[in-house]
């Protein structure tokens, strides 16, 4: 009986290929001293300088341990999901990896889902470590379960939001300043956003504009929600029209180089 051991050319099952992406893209941001940083270790030490933050920045009624680490969590979303992403995606635009791979039999559904796969591991982790770490410091979240439900839907339309963001300026800008620009923004909304601070500490212009803001929205619905409040419809309603509208946006402007 003989063996056919003749080649059999051909791609992968699109599944094999979307999981093997993912992997090569957690593989890139692990190799990347500076998104690490971004990622995690700031939003840590900006956790544990939290602790106290009552005595250097009002924070209004309330412990500040209670009232920083849901913004901290916001704050883990937007770094990864959009400045992290929007510079990588923005150098292998400039570089040619993603004509290169978009020529491949990969589709290029299937990258962009790649790299949403990876953008969402690396939030479970950040989340996971900085929600431990909270609770450590003495952080004492409300509501249970259904505080953990609402704001994994909080995450995702965050993420969907910051995400679309972060793909709209590297698919449109060059490489140096989609990196200027997404750690502008990063800096700016981690000031100024309503992530850390909640939206009653300013003033009452600054505030209506914070809300329709997806930091806004995102770090204002976190809190919300470990107050046992449960977040507000408004904010859900500003993260999905900030996802939808950034979405498609990137889909009729996205340029792979």
């Amino acid at each position: 009986m003989s063996l056919d051991l003749s080649p059999r050319p051909g791609a992968a099952p699109y599944p094999a290929m979307v999981r093997h992406q993912a992997l090569m893209e957690l593989r890139l941001l692990s190799r990347n001293g500076e998104q690490v940083l971004l990622a995690l270790v700031i939003p840590l030490l900006l956790l544990v300088l939290g602790a106290t933050a009552g005595d250097i920045v009002d924070l209004g009624a309330g412990r500040p341990i209670d009232i920083i680490t849901p913004g901290i969590l916001a704050l883990a979303v937007l770094s990864t999901s959009f400045t992290s992403l929007a510079i990588a995606t923005g150098f292998e635009r400039r570089y040619g990896v993603l004509k290169r791979l978009g020529a491949s039999p990969l589709p290029r559904w299937g990258l962009l889902v790649g790299k949403v796969a990876a953008v969402v591991v690396v939030e479970i982790v950040q989340l996971a470590v900085l929600s431990v770490m909270g609770l450590l410091l003495g952080w004492e979240p409300a509501g249970g379960l259904v505080a953990v439900g609402q704001m994994l839907l909080l995450v995702v339309l965050g993420t969907a939001a910051f995400g679309s963001l972060g793909l709209l300026i590297a698919g449109t800008m060059r490489a140096e300043a989609t990196l200027a620009v997404a750690n502008l923004v990063y800096v700016l909304l981690l000031v100024g956003g309503g992530l850390l601070v909640p939206l009653s500490r300013y003033p009452d212009q600054a505030r209506h504009l914070l809300e329709l803001l997806p930091s806004g929205a995102l770090g204002q619905g976190l809190r919300d929600t470990f107050a046992g409040l449960g977040p507000d419809p408004f904010a859900l309603v500003v993260l999905t029209v900030w996802a939808v509208s950034a979405g498609l946006l990137v889909s009729r402007t996205f340029t792979w180089e």
